[in-house]
Order: C-alpha cells, then structure tokens, then sequence
C-alpha cells in the first residue's frame, strides 16, 4: 500500500530573498536582513499558511552579484549570521511545521573562492583566439561571456559576471566537492535545495561559435541547440545529485533553475532519477491573456505528464519585474531576465490582474512558489537612484538596462515611515514612503488587502485541494474555467464584460456585484 504523496508535489514555497527579508541579527549593521531576520518572522509566514520557505544564497561571498557569487558552499556569511544561528532557523522552522530549501549554486564561483586561486584547472580556461576571447559566447548580464587572466593568455568563462568564473563539469573532483556539498546541508538538516542554473553546466566544452549576433541579449529561454546552454551530458550531473539527495530519508527535495527553450525541455530535468521539480518560467514568463494562460498551462501538464513530476507555478521572482507592475503596462509578459523596458505601470490596473493571477495560480495542480512580498502587493521600485543600483546588469549594460535591484527592495512590516520595521536603521536599498499602506501590519485585519486575500486562499487550497484532479469547463475564448475535482471550480474573466458566477463563491479576488464577476477578477467557487 503506497503511503501519503511526497509534501513537495502542492507545496507553497515562499522565495526568501535574503538581503531584503528581514534583519535581527548580524545584518543590522549592513542594513541587510539576516538569519536572525527570517526566524523572527517564522510566526508571520506559519500564519500565512506557506508550507516551505526557500533561501537565497547566505554563503560568505563579496557580493558582486547578490550572494550567487560564493566563496564558500559551506558557511554562512558574518553578515548574515553563523551556521549555528542557520541550525536554530531549521529547528524553529520545522517545530511550526515549515520546511526548508536551500540555494545551491553549481555552476560558477566567486573570483574569491580558494578553488579559484589554488586549483584553477577546476574551471573552464581556454587561450585565447588571436587578441580576443576564445568564442563568441554571451554573458547573462550583458557583454562577452570572456575575461582575460592578468599576465596570462588564458582567458576564463563567466556565463553571468566577470567575478563568477564556471566551473568545469566535466572534471571529476568538481562532481565530488559538489557531492560533499550537498550532503553538508542535508546533514545539516534541510529539506531541499533549489539549484540555480542549471542548464548552465550543460555547456558545449569544445567551445564552438554560438552564432550570436552583435548586441544579442541572453534570451535563453528561446535557445535550441546552443553550445554555451542546456547541453545533454548535463543531465548526467542531475541524476548524481539525485543519488546523493535519495541517501537522505524525509522526502528531500531538488528544484531545477532550468530557463530553456520550452516545457519538454524543461521536462528533461525531472524525468525519473533526475530532479523532483523544475521551476516552470513559462508560466512566469506569459503575458496577461487568456489564451497564452491556457496555451501555458496545458502545455506544461503534457510535458510533466510522462515523468510523473507535479507542475509549478510562479508569478515573481527575485530575478523578474514584479507582476503588480508587468500586468500594469501594455506589454504583460517579460523581457529578458534584467533587461526591462521599464514601460510606464498603471498600479491600479496591475494590483487587480495580479490578485485574479494569484488566484488562478494557487488553483492550479502542484506546487506554487510565492516570492517575498507578492503577499503584500508590492509593486516594481522603477526609480531608484542610479548611484545605488548594485545589479551586475546596470554596468554591464553600460549603464542602459537598470537590472533586477527593483524587486529586491527591503519588505516593509510595521510602521508610516521606512525603514518599515525591516530592522535596519538604513536598508541596503531606499523603500518608497507609499509602502506605508502596503506594511503587513497594516494590510493584517483589513478584509480588502492582498494579504487577507493570500492568507484566505492558502487556507481554503490547503482544506479543499489534496488532490491532483483538473479539467477545462466550456466557457468563452476571454474566460479562464476549470474544475479541481468534486469540490472547486475557479473561474477567470479576462474579457471586457462581467461574467454571470454559478455556484456558491468561496473566494474572490475583487467585489463580485449581483453574482457577477468582473474583467481582471477571479473567483474559487462550489461546484454545483
């Protein structure tokens, strides 16, 4: 008799993002949140009814790219806190019922890295080819993906920023040292880790031309066949991993950072033996319209389907605009990751959309990913000082592409002016004083706020949805409707009419008048 589902297939992970959660502890002085931080609000996110909280790097690093450019896979940085004040987050985390997933980062590390200085031929060097680099390949952030050592005429790869050189997987002491890494945090007692960039390993290292043109963005997620991305042999990294995570009892989970080129790709890295889960950047990524919604959730369920792997869902990132400002512009979907185009918002408009996608999103079977302070409504900081923004991307770009810093801004909790009971005198990064209204101490009680609504639809999905039943209803090309088994229906209108609502209305998104609901608003509802 088989036992109960692994908790990670309709889990709500919450995306910590570490530099901008909270700060209790050692970050205080930095004006950065800490671990001290996150398990002071442990209370705050047991009661908004997540069931994992996933963290972004805390590994001592210099920064260069918001911690993923490590300079120790296991330690802590002091800014931060100590391993010990991470084994008192685990505990308190699991004492409320809450798992935890750490960041793992594979593919390249810190210029700083004792590997780098003391074993070099651990990551991918080449000489050059006459006075350039050795290919044509492209970093993430924006310029070549090359950088000449000093006094050498060997040239390193940096698929992201120059102060993060890639490792060369091909190497069997690289494989080893990342077995012992992971199992360092699983002794530790996590429940998982989330790998960043993974297709980034499967790297062609014969380093053929890729063919991008001049001024070519990033745009992996359209790639097929590119030598520098989503390579075969990768998948042979994957399924070592998941023999180390399957040592470990408790249903430990990997999730996949795999941006490539559509959903059966996507797939590849959850086939059995290979990861638990992917990130699924298409949904991320469609735009505000009914048909691409619907064109991105049946293709992810075929894809998914042979591997038996459950579906994800996510709306923000710390990588990504925040949706309450993209579904607010003319262009919902988004760009490549860091190049906005930073087209005026209407908030007002954006906020409506983004609480019917919530809806929609947590209604949908699998697992759903929640990133800090989409709770809340935050909307996309577009106006930032140009002398503090600190994404790789802004120089990179030559100073054309204002990067990621906007939807990393510290959360606001308490209080009418910043810095908003985050903890720090002077955060990292200026919060607007608009935030007043959007604190959580200020949205918790008010029946209409995003947070009420997110703490309502995380209960109800919690009692209502332990299955993975899901089937569309008839309904017009402008409405979103399908059922989750015997018990809920969700309903989206994304037209320019109401839609008459049959069935009890459990939940809504907005007023739903004389059992009609509205353009831009979404409704869970009994199934009659």
């Amino acid at each position: 008799m088989s036992g109960p589902a692994p908790w990670w297939r309709r889990a709500v992970v919450y995306e910590v993002y570490v530099r901008s959660f909270a700060s209790a502890g050692a970050g205080r002085a930095h004006g950065l949140g800490d671990v001290a931080g996150i398990r002071s609000r442990l209370p705050y996110l047991a009661g908004l009814g997540v069931d994992a909280l996933w963290i972004t790097p805390w590994y001592p690093s210099p920064m260069a790219d918001g911690g993923y450019d490590v300079a120790d896979h296991c330690d802590v940085d002091p800014r931060f806190g100590t391993l010990d004040d991470v084994r008192a987050l685990v505990a308190d985390a699991h004492e409320r019922g809450l798992r935890v997933l750490v960041d793992l980062v594979p593919n390249h590390t810190s210029v700083e890295h004792p590997w780098f200085t003391e074993d070099p031929s651990l990551y991918v060097l080449r000489p050059g080819r006459g006075e350039g680099p050795p290919n044509d390949w492209i970093s993430a952030f924006g310029g070549p993906a090359w950088t000449r050592l000093p006094g050498s005429d060997l040239w390193y790869l940096h698929t992201f920023a120059p102060e993060q050189p890639d490792l060369d997987w091909s190497n069997d002491e690289v494989r080893r040292r990342f077995d012992d890494v992971l199992r360092f945090w699983l002794d530790l007692g996590v429940d998982g880790l989330r790998v960043d960039a993974v297709p980034a390993i499967g790297k062609d290292l014969t380093l053929p031309d890729a063919g991008h043109e001049p001024g070519a963005l990033f745009a992996s997620s359209s790639w097929e066949g590119s030598p520098q991305w989503d390579g075969d042999w990768v998948q042979d990294v994957v399924a070592r991993w998941r023999s180390v995570v399957d040592e470990y009892f408790g249903d430990r989970v990997l999730v996949s950072e795999s941006v490539v080129a559509g959903p059966e790709r996507a797939a590849r890295y959850v086939a059995p033996g290979r990861m638990h889960t992917t990130f699924n950047f298409d949904h991320l990524h469609a735009p505000w319209d009914p048909a691409a919604l619907r064109a991105v959730v049946d293709a992810t369920l075929a894809a998914l389907a042979p591997t038996g792997a459950p579906a994800t869902w996510v709306l923000s990132n710390h990588d990504e605009t925040r949706h309450v400002t993209r579904f607010g512009r003319r262009s919902t979907g988004v760009g490549v990751m860091g190049f906005d185009a930073g087209e005026p918002s209407d908030l007002d408009l954006g906020l409506r959309r983004a609480r019917a996608a919530a809806l929609l999103m947590l209604a949908l079977p699998g697992s759903a990913y929640l990133y800090q302070g989409e709770e809340l409504g935050l909307p996309e900081v577009t106006d930032l000082p140009e002398e503090l923004l600190q994404d790789p991307t802004w120089e990179r770009s030559g100073r054309t592409s204002r990067g990621r810093d906007g939807c990393r801004v510290p959360l606001p909790w308490s209080g009418t002016a910043p810095p908003f009971g985050f903890g720090a005198d002077h955060p990292w990064l200026p919060q607007p004083p608009s935030w007043a209204a959007l604190t959580a101490e200020a949205q918790d009680g008010d029946p209409g706020s995003v947070l009420t609504l997110y703490r309502a639809a995380l209960r109800l999905r919690r009692e209502l949805l332990a299955g993975e039943e899901f089937g569309w209803d008839d309904a017009p090309a402008e409405v979103l409707s399908f059922t989750r088994g015997p018990v809920l229906r969700c309903v989206v209108n994304l037209g320019a009419e109401p839609l008459p609502l049959v069935g009890e209305v459990l939940l809504a998104s907005g007023p739903v008048p004389d059992g009609e609901l509205p353009t831009d608003t979404a409704a869970w509802l009994t199934v009659p």
